[in-house]
């Protein structure tokens, strides 16, 4: 191995700044309108049943163009589309923040889920081949993974400050300066690999398909949430989504140039990342829902108190992400990072099943968000790594842009399922309880919490399931030695090798 494929280049670590700062924006969009949105709809007079259309436009956006914005980063340059990306969030964010009426905040939001999803997919590719040796690669992806997993925590106390001290439009416009700024680092700073680039076309079927797929299925979880599971619209979403994304498997299989080539899914460790995190991320989108409603409503906090309560989940992501994983990735198996991880944080969702109406937040929530920030920072890092560890650097955004899917569809799966177990436990408890109870604000107040328990204990299944999951599936070594999974067969080695040829190979860190 040349000197120069090893060589530390110092521009790498400036350009994880903004590409991290980048990154950081997109997770806290998901959780900081979500406390602005009472304000919104009182100031703007939206009606109840299209409230929800603030979240579900960006959401159904994102996830259901991430797969063609994976793509596009491979094809025109993940630079080029990372800055896009920027410029474009930018402006939709100033447009959501000075918007008027219902109509234009809802075209916000949906251009803000457009510009995220070239923006998601293009950030972590260019990680992907930007941090090729192991002791790099572990240190850039544990700072990744720590922003990936505390963003949204962070969003939650952003959206409170802003809300509270300033006003609604605040959590739109505060975009602005970290676009900015990242935009203007990449410009700078950032430094594409060549070679690295896919020559191929655009699969402009498996666009269609993939995108209608994953809007499908999203908007299906979100009607079920609404309407129920049995309501017409939700399974037809839902049979929908199925034959659109079995006809994208099979167009897949037959074109030249697919949009999302299969090998990438077929490689085993891959698919039980995908998997895993996915299941790990419907656990902890629950957790956020429910934690925040019960600490407003039952505990009485202020929106800032909230947040900032969730400090303490943030500091045990980045502690678990950068001096855990960061440090033994290079050492131990990933299945030995990620079962445990997500294990632990199992036994921090464990505890919160035991909240009640005055249950002390040092003694019992503090612990539970110490451990589930602990286990899924350890468990994330190296998940997020070796999605897109050895995969062929034309793949390198769409590999990328699944990771982002699995996040994205599970936390659309998570939200539903788990507010509709949580709703259903509630109404339950209310009936069963109604002779009995002192008064009619206790009994609201305890059902409540019954329902946020009961969704809570399936989390910790979930999690469990993830875990089991990571620990089978993922059976890669170490990523301190040579690449983890080469996907694809000879064929596609051999017609790869002139473009890998410019992209330094992992080697063995000492």
């Amino acid at each position: 191995m040349s000197e120069s494929a090893t060589h530390v280049d110092p521009r790498r670590w400036k350009a994880l700044i903004f590409i991290a700062l980048a990154q950081l924006m997109v997770v806290l969009d998901a959780t900081i309108v979500n406390i602005a949105l009472p304000s919104a709809q009182a100031d703007l007079g939206i009606s109840d049943a299209n409230r929800q259309w603030v979240i579900t436009a960006y959401a159904l956006a994102f996830g259901g163009l991430l797969l063609f914005g994976g793509r596009v980063a491979d094809l025109w340059g993940r630079k080029r589309t990372f800055i896009i990306g920027l410029v474009g969030f930018a402006l939709a964010s100033a447009l959501g923040g000075a918007a008027s009426n219902e109509g234009v905040l809802l075209g916000a939001r949906a251009l803000q889920g457009v510009f995220g999803a070239l923006l998601a997919p293009s950030a972590l590719s260019l990680l992907a081949v930007t941090f090729t040796e192991a002791r790099e690669r572990a240190k850039a992806f544990g700072i990744f993974g720590a922003i990936a997993g505390g963003g949204g925590a962070v969003g939650l106390i952003l959206g409170g400050v802003l809300t509270e001290y300033m006003n609604w439009r605040w959590t739109f416009f505060v975009n602005i300066p970290f676009a900015v700024v990242a935009a203007a680092g990449a410009l700078l700073v950032i430094r594409e690999p060549a070679g690295s680039r896919n020559p191929s076309r655009l699969d402009v079927p498996g666009v269609i398909l993939a995108t209608l797929g994953l809007v499908s299925l999203v908007y299906g979880f979100t009607r079920a949430e609404s309407d129920g599971w049995g309501a017409g619209m939700t399974i037809g979403l839902f049979v929908a989504a199925a034959v659109l994304l079995a006809t994208f498997v099979l167009v897949e299989s037959k074109v030249k140039s697919p949009l999302l080539p299969l090998r990438v899914l077929t490689d085993r460790n891959r698919a039980g990342v995908y998997a895993s995190l996915g299941l790990a991320v419907i656990g902890m989108f629950g957790l956020f829902l429910f934690l925040t409603y019960y600490m407003q409503i039952v505990k009485g906090y202020t929106p800032v108190t909230t947040g900032l309560a969730f400090l303490p989940m943030i500091v045990g992501m980045i502690t678990g992400s950068t001096q855990i994983g960061a440090r033994l990735m290079t050492r131990v198996r990933p299945r030995l990072l990620m079962a445990p991880g997500f294990l632990l944080a199992a036994v921090g969702m464990l505890i919160l099943t035991q909240i009640d109406l005055d249950t002390s937040y040092a003694t019992q929530i503090l612990p539970a968000f110490l451990l589930l920030g602990l286990g899924m920072g350890t468990a994330f890092m190296p998940a997020m790594s070796l999605a897109t560890h050895g995969v062929q650097p034309r793949d390198a955004g769409v590999a990328s842009a699944m990771v982002n899917t699995s996040q994205q569809v599970g936390g659309a799966i998570g939200t539903a399922l788990l507010n509709t177990i949580a709703a259903s436990a509630t109404t339950a408890y209310a009936t069963s309880h109604a002779k009995s109870a002192p008064s009619v604000d206790l009994l609201k107040l305890e059902s409540m919490v019954h329902g946020y328990t009961s969704a809570i204990w399936w989390a910790v299944g979930i999690l469990a399931v993830a875990a089991a999951i990571a620990f089978t599936m993922v059976t890669t070594g170490s990523q301190g030695g040579g690449p983890v999974a080469r996907s694809g067969d000879g064929a596609d080695a051999a017609a790869d090798a002139d473009a890998e040829a410019d992209v330094p190979i992992p080697v063995m860190a000492h």
